[in-house]
């Protein structure tokens, strides 16, 4: 066993190792299982594998898988490359997806990588996703308070006043096949 003091340095080993001392305690599975905040069928398959492999089959083992191709180095300089934006890429849009940011690695370094791959690497380089502002460019706020102060009003004052009901539809999202009396109507 593999520790400092006597105690393992991985934190779920110690927890093997710390299920398989309360069992020879004594200790009933489920008991050790709520004690660990595990399962109990976890804790049975840990005391298989000791009682099998002994104590060694409790230690860590690297995770399997082909090491990464980017040097730590690399790594460093992709934050630089977003940087640069979407655009300066060719891509159409400021927007960048996994898929983009492979294709400027393997553009810039020369290391082909799986969209998949490519969001954990960034995930584990600190930058996360982010959702896109949902607004247009040419959005002009100040037309848009003025609506919501005096057209708005004025407009559910006169459909009052006609007994009528306002009804908003945007042509972009609207489904032409939709069910007869489906339609959605503000109060």
């Amino acid at each position: 066993m593999e520790a400092t003091e006597g105690m393992p340095k991985d934190w779920r080993q110690r927890r093997r190792f710390q299920a398989l001392r309360l069992r020879q305690r004594e200790w009933y599975q489920r008991d050790i299982a709520r004690a660990l905040g595990v399962t109990e069928v976890s804790v049975s398959r840990w005391l298989a594998h000791a009682r099998i492999g002994g104590e060694s089959a409790l230690l860590s083992r690297p995770i399997p898988g082909r090491p990464g191709e980017l040097s730590p180095a690399q790594k460093r300089m992709i934050p630089e490359f977003l940087w640069h934006g979407a655009e300066a890429y060719g891509f159409r849009g400021s927007l960048w997806t996994c898929a983009r940011v492979a294709k400027v690695i393997e553009e810039e370094l020369g290391v082909g990588y799986d969209k998949s791959q490519v969001s954990r690497l960034l995930k584990r380089l600190g930058l996360t996703p982010q959702t896109p502002i949902r607004r247009a460019s040419q959005r002009d706020e100040a037309a848009i308070e003025h609506w919501r102060r005096a057209t708005w009003p004025r407009l559910l004052h006169e459909a009052q006043i006609e007994c009528r009901t306002l009804v908003f539809v945007d042509e972009a999202g609207f489904y032409r096949n939709l069910p007869p009396g489906k339609v959605d109507l503000l109060p």
